[in-house]
């Protein structure tokens, strides 16, 4: 709890912040929208999650450090890189391991224009090494379908996850996220998220606040498990900036 009291004020520092810019927007941290970046533009991401396991013996926490560099090759088609960290702290250990945890490259396609279609269409696709090298390569791929009414969002992602590209002995994931957000302003988003696994049938669900001005905007999100396989609380904050 204290943890999270923690990112919730760094939050509301960030909402400073943020009146002395202007305006752009982003609704989610766990799924993604009909969005690519803009020809030519570059932004930076962070995204910081906490995790904690729901089984009241443990006492591990997880943080996840991500950071993005991602560039519009054109209006509807863009690149990305990730390097991803993560530490753990326990109360029963004084000792805080923080390590590399690997990298991602992803791309992003928007089919069609904006409301083409009765739902807008776009295509993920993600490459993943570990920092096991002894693990396989494995690539994820999304469906992501998105629609505006008025001041509503709607994004619904279907996810196939861990396509290992060598060897098949280990059957792909078959996952899912999906949000409903309202805009409320310019700069103020808020919403619900909820994601999870068909295949390992695990469930999660929770609030979404977005904040967005032009050069910088900043999410934050909390997903708690709806069943008995849902095994954590995850907790999430994710700053852009355009450069």
């Amino acid at each position: 709890m204290l943890c999270l009291m923690k990112m919730l004020v760094s939050v509301l520092l960030l909402v400073g912040v943020l009146q002395n810019c202007y305006a752009d927007n982003r609704s989610y941290v766990w799924t993604y929208e009909y969005k690519t970046m803009p020809k030519g533009e570059i932004e930076f991401e962070y995204y910081n999650t906490l995790e904690w396991s729901n089984k009241s013996d443990s006492k591990t926490n997880i943080w996840k450090h991500w950071f993005e560099l991602e560039y519009g090759i054109t209006d509807n088609l863009d690149i990305s890189m990730y390097q991803q960290f993560k530490q753990a702290n326990s109360s029963t250990s004084a000792n805080v391991k923080f390590e590399y945890d690997g990298m991602k490259i992803r791309t992003r396609y928007k089919i069609g224009n904006k409301e083409s279609f009765f739902v807008d269409p776009l295509l993920y696709l993600e490459f993943k090494r570990n920092d096991d090298f002894a693990s396989p390569n494995v690539i994820e791929a999304k469906l992501i379908l998105g629609k505006d009414i008025d001041n509503f969002n709607i994004a619904v992602n279907y996810i196939l996850d861990d396509v290992e590209l060598v060897s098949t002995a280990k059957p792909a994931a078959h996952k899912y996220s999906g949000g409903l957000s309202y805009e409320f302003s310019p700069v103020l988003k808020i919403g619900v998220e909820s994601t999870g696994s068909f295949s390992a049938e695990k469930h999660y669900l929770g609030p979404t606040i977005s904040f967005a001005r032009s050069k910088i905007w900043a999410n934050f999100g909390v997903i708690y498990g709806l069943n008995t396989k849902s095994d954590y609380t995850q907790v999430r904050t994710l700053i852009g900036i355009f450069l």
